[in-house]
């Protein structure tokens, strides 16, 4: 964690991996690239006011994991 960083970014981005986590990428309001379903993105903060995470879904792999690839601040 940098010591620059926000709580309140801190915590929206640990949530945000708690949720990816718990739904298993699905996350309510993620959007997918129509070129790459895996890649996702979803808002981070209250309606995306913080910024916007980004994660990959590899479905294929073994066993199935998350990446969060970019965490992306306004």
């Amino acid at each position: 964690m940098d010591s620059f960083l926000p709580g309140d970014v801190f915590g929206a981005i640990v949530a945000a991996t708690v949720v990816i986590n718990e739904t298993r990428g699905q996350v309510p309001g993620s959007s997918a690239l129509a070129k790459w379903p895996e890649q996702r993105r979803m808002p981070l903060g209250q309606d995306g006011s913080l910024g916007i995470a980004e994660y990959v879904i590899v479905a294929d792999a073994d066993p199935p994991h998350i990446v969060l690839t970019r965490v992306q601040l306004y």
